[in-house]
């Protein structure tokens, strides 16, 4: 919940969370949203299908984990990643780097 008040903070609009996978795919498919915030972890299965599913779709997201990068899948090595506990100002630089590879 704190990303979430994180967000708010900085002025957007919260889509979510959703904190099980099923839930995460789900959004992914229907919603349209600017950019994501993804924890690797969510409820002990890995949030990667999601990652692939916003990919295919042109949604730019960050990976936010507390393993840093040696719990991403090979195939996201470059998504940038945010380490967990991370501040404020870190999340709000995430973000502009999201809205301006957009």
């Amino acid at each position: 919940m704190l990303v979430e008040d994180m967000l708010g903070e900085l002025g957007h609009e919260v889509v979510g969370p959703a904190m099980r996978l099923a839930p995460a795919l789900k959004m992914a498919r229907e919603e349209i949203f600017d950019f994501a915030i993804l924890d690797v972890n969510l409820a002990n299965e890995q949030s990667f299908p999601v990652a692939q599913l916003l990919q295919e779709k042109g949604t730019p997201f960050v990976f936010a984990t507390g393993y840093g990068l040696r719990g991403l899948d090979e195939r996201f090595r470059g998504i940038m990643t945010l380490q967990k506990p991370f501040l404020l100002q870190e999340l709000a630089d995430a973000i502009s780097v999201l809205l301006a590879c957009e």
